[in-house]
């Protein structure tokens, strides 16, 4: 089976770094789909604009080579314990498909490039392919009190963020929330804990600059 991209997503990430772990995690993250030519068809939408959420299936194209195991290391579990692939969501899979759930925020029918769908909350990058737009079912899609693996027993921890007033002043007050929440998931490789080293993060063109403490604190030092 060939498969080729409908769409290309646009996101405030230039790169991987800093990109939720998983979609959903900031609601507050927005982002489009634009669709390439031959699918910019208002027909190809039709109802849409009925359902909350969407499913994405995308390709990690970011990634510099392809899987070299079944067996990986998921950053939850810290970097250091082996699972296999298929019980993981890691990027590295024999097919670099992903899938994100994301919420429709609304869709522009009428712009220059097509219906440009409006969505909140994807962990993906700037200029990811898109193969696939599913709509989210709830009597299919959701399974009330299933079982999450090693999800159930490694919570999400979150960092406390300062962020100087003159660095706030920069951004938009929804951008900032957004960036708020997503430096509180921690961007770091969970392998380093440096509190002196100072970590670089792309967003929205700025370089975001910042420490994170032994004690739990990010402190966001200056914008690149």
């Amino acid at each position: 089976m060939n498969i080729q991209p409908i769409a290309h997503f646009h996101s405030p990430f230039s790169s991987k770094f800093g990109i939720p772990k998983q979609s959903g995690l900031v609601e507050e993250l927005e982002g489009t789909i634009v669709f390439l030519p031959e699918f910019r068809q208002a027909e190809a939408l039709r109802g849409i604009e009925e359902f909350d959420f969407l499913w994405l299936i995308w390709e990690f194209s970011a990634n510099r080579h392809g899987a070299s195991s079944l067996l990986v290391r998921p950053p939850l579990l810290g970097g250091n314990t082996k699972l296999g692939v298929f019980a993981t969501r890691s990027p590295f899979r024999p097919n670099p498909l992903g899938l994100s759930s994301v919420r429709m925020k609304e869709v522009e029918w009428d712009t220059p490039q097509g219906p440009v769908i409006h969505v909140l909350g994807a962990d993906l990058m700037d200029g990811t392919p898109i193969y696939d737009i599913k709509p989210y079912v709830t009597y299919a899609d959701c399974h009330v009190g299933a079982r999450s693996g090693f999800v159930d027993s490694n919570p999400i921890r979150r960092l406390r963020v300062e962020i100087p007033p003159a660095i706030v002043a920069r951004f938009e007050a929804s951008s900032l929330q957004a960036l708020i929440k997503i430096l509180e998931l921690d961007p770091r490789p969970h392998y380093q804990a440096d509190p002196q080293k100072v970590y670089g993060m792309p967003f929205e063109g700025h370089d975001v600059h910042f420490t994170v403490s032994a004690d739990g604190t990010l402190r966001v030092s200056d914008l690149g």
